[in-house]
């Protein structure tokens, strides 16, 4: 009799663990456990509060442009996995936003001696025609060193889009680190010294998130030269990321530097 009592208390206790479990994973991301996040999760964590930018919803990505810079400020979006497999033509041109104040002419960056180089990459947005061609107006776009887009940049790039394809899908948001002090381009736009990506894999279990900051010259080094922690990248931005999570989750994700969990030490 007690045997048989002692082994329905154990099954009670398993149960009310298992409960507890399923709780805290559906806690973690307005989710149940095997289902991704819900969309009104995936769009929140995208959400910033930056009242001195303007926000632009494009198809593919939002943009938070800073007129005063001429710079998009963050650029945010996600990335699924089926996006990487898109086959649309790379665009062919930049191209001014009327719409939007301060945004630069393609000639503002004539002589600068840097690339139009974007912060939502095209190759991120094959996905959808419009998508691609809003990925070449100059609000997605900062002056940037030729060896870095070419180089390091695009690295991290195609390392996203394989991150993206094994983990369902990220969150990544990018942009320039804007400072007092930054030069200009003939045409008025300022010309960053830094640039930072900050990438959340909210379908993952456990969620996980990491963040590079990189220098606006050569910049061809492996990728944990360039990581560090996305409350790193918010002291130098002012940016508050990810703040639609839980708080006590957020701090965990922010304060670590573990570029080892993307690379799962096989990449």
């Amino acid at each position: 009799m007690f045997a048989r009592h002692k082994w329905q208390l154990q099954l009670i206790l398993w149960a009310l663990t298992m409960a507890l479990v399923c709780w805290l994973v559906f806690r973690q991301c307005g989710r149940s456990p095997g289902e991704p996040c819900s969309p009104a999760m995936t769009d929140s964590l995208q959400q910033l509060v930056l009242d001195s930018c303007q926000r632009i919803d494009y198809k593919g990505f939002t943009v938070y442009f800073d007129s005063a810079a001429r710079l998009p400020r963050c650029v945010i979006y996600e990335l699924t996995a089926a996006e990487t497999l898109g086959d649309e033509p790379r665009g062919k041109g930049f191209a001014d936003d009327p719409a939007v104040s301060g945004c630069p002419d393609p000639k503002d960056y004539a002589g600068c001696g840097m690339d139009r180089g974007h912060m939502a990459p095209a190759g991120d947005m094959k996905w959808s025609a419009q998508a691609m061609s809003e990925s070449f107006l100059m609000t997605n776009i900062c002056p940037q060193d030729k060896s870095l887009n070419e180089g390091g940049w695009n690295r991290l790039e195609e390392k996203a889009r394989e991150w993206a394809r094994r983990d369902s899908a990220l969150i990544i948001a990018a942009g320039p680190i804007i400072e007092h002090d930054l030069p200009r381009t003939r045409g008025g736009v300022a010309m960053p010294r830094r640039f930072y990506k900050v990438i959340l894999a909210h379908h993952a279990r456990p969620l996980r998130a990491i963040a590079f900051i990189y220098p606006n010259s050569t910049s061809n080094g492996p990728l944990r030269q360039y990581a560090v922690s996305v409350d790193s990248v918010e002291r130098l931005t002012g940016i508050d990321f990810f703040g639609a999570l839980p708080d006590d989750q957020e701090d965990r994700l922010e304060r670590s530097c573990s570029l080892a969990s993307f690379l799962q030490l096989r990449d």
